[in-house]
C-alpha cells in the first residue's frame, strides 16, 4: 500500500504465509531526535514477516529504523519492542535475540584470527572446551568458510568478512540477524555469496539494502523518505515507489 508523506497511520504491512512468522517487532509512536534534527519520526509498526526489506535514500531513516530494533539506538520517545520485550529496559535480553551485521564488517570483528572472533561470542556466555570448539566449527561450516578459520581479516575478501561477521552473530543463536548494506561495494562473485547466505538462513532477517534485486523476493519491504516510511508491501511495489521518488 502507499503511505502518503503527510499521513501517519499505522503500518501492517503485506499478507505473510501461514504459520511462517519470525519475532513480533512493534514500533509504538517511536521517535528519534538528535537536538533538533528528528531522524526517524513517531512511527507505529509491527513487523513479523521473515524477511524484511529496507530501501531508500541516503539519509532517510533506514539504518536509525533497524537500530531501534535490537537496541543500539534508543527512542528520544515511544518505544520500540522485540518479542514483547523493550529494547530499552529490556536490552541485554533483546540483544541476545538479535544480532546486527555492520556496513563494514570488519569494524565488528574485534580479533585478529577469525576463528578466535567467532568465538568470542559464546565464550563470553560461558560455553568452553569441546562445546566451544564444536560450535564455531559448525558456524564455519554452515556458511562455508572453514578455510578461513585461521586467516586474519585484511587477508578476506569482502564477501568473505561480510561471513565471517555473519559467523561471529549466528553462533550465539539469535532468532533475528539485521543487516545493513550487506552487498555494498561487492563485486558478483562476492555478492552471490552473501545472497546465498541470507537466502540460506534459518533466523528472521530484516535487510537494509540499495541493492534492489537482493530485496526483490522478500516478503515484505519498507520503502523511507526524509524520516517516514512512504511505502510498506509487497517487494515488487515498493522497489516501483522506491524508483518513483530516488528519480522524482
Amino acid at each position: 500500500m502507499y503511505i502518503p508523506l503527510a499521513a501517519s497511520p499505522v503500518y501492517r504491512g503485506a499478507k505473510t504465509s501461514v504459520g511462517v512468522t519470525g519475532l513480533q517487532i512493534t514500533f509504538d509512536r517511536a521517535e528519534v531526535r538528535y537536538g533538533e534534527k528528528t531522524a526517524l519520526e513517531a512511527l507505529t509498526l509491527a513487523l513479523c514477516e521473515r524477511r524484511i526489506g529496507v530501501i531508500g535514500l541516503n539519509g532517510s531513516g533506514k539504518t536509525t529504523f533497524a537500530r531501534l530494533i535490537n537496541g543500539l539506538a534508543k527512542p528520544s520517545s515511544g518505544s520500540v519492542s522485540l518479542d514483547g520485550l523493550d529494547t530499552v529496559k529490556d536490552d541485554k535480553a533483546v540483544l541476545s535475540k538479535a544480532g546486527f551485521i555492520f556496513q563494514n564488517p570488519a569494524n565488528q570483528i574485534i580479533l585478529p584470527i577469525i576463528r578466535d572472533d567467532i568465538a568470542f561470542g559464546p565464550k563470553s556466555r560461558g560455553v568452553k572446551g569441546a562445546a566451544l570448539n564444536q560450535a564455531v566449527d559448525a558456524a564455519l561450516a554452515r556458511f562455508g568458510i572453514t578455510h578461513l578459520a585461521a586467516r586474519r581479516p585484511h587477508e578476506l575478501s569482502g564477501g568473505e568478512l561480510q561471513l565471517a561477521a555473519l559467523c561471529a552473530v549466528v553462533v550465539t543463536a539469535p532468532e533475528l540477524v539485521i543487516f545493513d548494506e550487506p552487498t555494498n561495494q561487492l563485486d558478483i562473485r562476492n555478492r552471490a555469496m552473501v545472497k546465498a547466505a541470507i537466502e540460506g538462513l534459518e533466523q528472521q532477517a530484516i535487510v537494509i539494502s540499495h541493492d534492489l534485486d537482493l530485496v526483490a523476493d522478500f516478503e515484505r519491504v519498507l520503502v523511507f523518505h526524509q524520516g517516514r516510511i512512504a511505502f510498506d508491501g509487497e517487494a515488487a511495489e515498493a522497489i516501483a515507489h522506491y524508483r518513483e521518488i530516488a528519480l522524482s
